[in-house]
């Protein structure tokens, strides 16, 4: 048996056929372009850049931190003067002395700060003379010391003097017996006294000493030290040295 179609479900279906609307595809999306990218400069540039300023602010920190350096040139010794007054044993009082040195001083000279005295006794200034003494307390046998002897109106002659001198210092005497030279000469000051000068360059130490004669009696003063001692404060010893003086009225 045939099947039959109505001509209403045909023409149906034909004009469902031809409303019918063909979409046609999207198109594809256009890709977006490439994201540009900043170049990355190489890692060695920027740790040496890292490391020079490092440095740098090492180096200020030091230079800001650093103690500045002193202006000041070496410290310059200072010195007191010592008035003397060659007082004889019977006169004498004793530990400290006449307590009014200064008007009665017979001689001066300078002693460097920090040095220290010794105290004379009554019979060792009877003995051989010492009047005054003064010694560096770090190097006891670095020292400045006065001897006296009355009776004297004039200088005999240098040789003489040195070895009469020696007579009553043991130190001096073991010093000249050691030398290896010993030199002398005469000088006068700006009121023409006479002074001798000595040197004295042992094996083991150095002295230098000055003499002379005033009011009746005859001052030596003499400056000691070990060679090393010598060497280091020459220049302080021979200032030493040379601030021996007689004074007052003679």
């Amino acid at each position: 048996m045939a099947t039959m179609f109505s001509p209403s479900t045909f023409s149906s279906t034909t004009t469902t056929a031809t409303n019918t609307t063909i979409t046609s595809p999207k198109p594809p999306p256009t890709p977006l372009p490439p994201r540009s990218h900043l170049p990355i400069p190489p890692s060695k540039p920027l740790l040496s850049t890292l490391t020079t300023t490092l440095t740098a602010t090492a180096a200020a920190a030091a230079i800001l931190t650093a103690s500045p350096p002193s202006l000041a040139g070496p410290t310059a010794t200072t010195y007191q003067i010592y008035y003397g007054t060659a007082a004889s044993a019977a006169n004498y009082g004793g530990y400290g002395g006449n307590s009014d040195k200064k008007a009665s001083a017979e001689y001066v000279y300078d002693v460097p700060d920090g040095w220290k005295e010794r105290l004379v006794s009554k019979v060792e200034k009877g003995t051989n003379g010492t009047d005054s003494e003064f010694y560096n307390p770090k190097k006891k046998s670095e020292k400045e010391y006065l001897t006296f002897l009355s009776g004297f109106r004039q200088l005999a002659p240098k040789d003489e003097v040195l070895n009469n001198l020696a007579l009553s210092d043991v130190n001096l005497q073991d010093l000249l017996a050691s030398a290896d030279n010993v030199t002398s000469e005469e000088r006068k000051d700006e009121k023409g006294q006479v002074y001798y000068v000595y040197e004295i360059d042992g094996v083991a130490a150095h002295s230098l000493i000055s003499v002379t004669c005033a009011q009746n009696k005859l001052y030596a003063h003499f400056v000691n030290a070990p060679i090393t001692e010598w060497n280091r404060d020459h220049d302080l010893l021979q200032h030493v040295h040379e601030s021996f003086k007689t004074i007052g009225s003679f």
